[in-house]
């Protein structure tokens, strides 16, 4: 099997290798294949793309008109969990966090286990519902630190060429209950 940093870039450079159009459409699709977890009042966090990651701005729109509330990550210095800040119409950039300058915004912030559904960004995810990240451990410390509190649905988003048989996992990893791409929603709850 293959080290973590390996298939990242296997997994980066077959993502970045799909054509505009065909990105465009998966992005379309797997958007619309997410639109039953929208619900009126519910929280909903996203991620901001970076990258080559899937786009979700068609699913963003239409969750925010059916009246759930949108939130972003939100990184602190020095920690690794995550925060979520509301997207309240416009967005206040911030700065950038970290060596993978991930975009940052302002706003009153909230922790995971207030919300019903985390969308999170893959790198790749396997079959027994492991998510491989961009490998700064952010997703996985936020989810470990709400362990023995409810949890929101995890729902990993990507594009089909990302799903692998599997992943090399250790113990601090966390498993995700579905993954969504243009092909649909599997879902890994037993």
């Amino acid at each position: 099997m293959f080290s973590k940093s390996e298939l990242r870039r296997q997994l980066r450079r077959a993502r970045q290798q799909i054509p505009r159009e065909t990105r465009q459409r998966a992005e379309l699709a797997t958007s619309r294949a997410l639109k039953p977890l929208i619900k009126r009042g519910k929280k909903i966090a996203v991620y901001a793309p970076i990258g080559s990651e899937m786009r979700l701005d068609h699913f963003i729109r239409t969750a925010q008109k059916r009246g759930a509330h949108i939130y972003l990550p939100y990184i602190t210095p020095k920690n690794l969990r995550l925060w979520f800040t509301p997207i309240d119409g416009k967005l206040e950039r911030t700065r950038g966090a970290g060596s993978l300058n991930i975009p940052q915004y302002s706003g009153k912030k909230i922790r995971a286990h207030h919300l019903n559904v985390m969308i999170l960004p893959v790198v790749g995810v396997d079959k027994r519902a492991y998510r491989l990240g961009q490998g700064g451990g952010f997703y996985d410390t936020t989810l470990a630190a709400n362990y023995s509190v409810l949890q929101p649905r995890k729902v990993a988003v990507g594009f089909a060429c990302q799903l692998v048989d599997e992943l090399p996992s250790e113990t601090h990893d966390c498993q995700v209950d579905d993954f969504a791409c243009e092909l649909g929603i599997l879902s890994f709850k037993k």
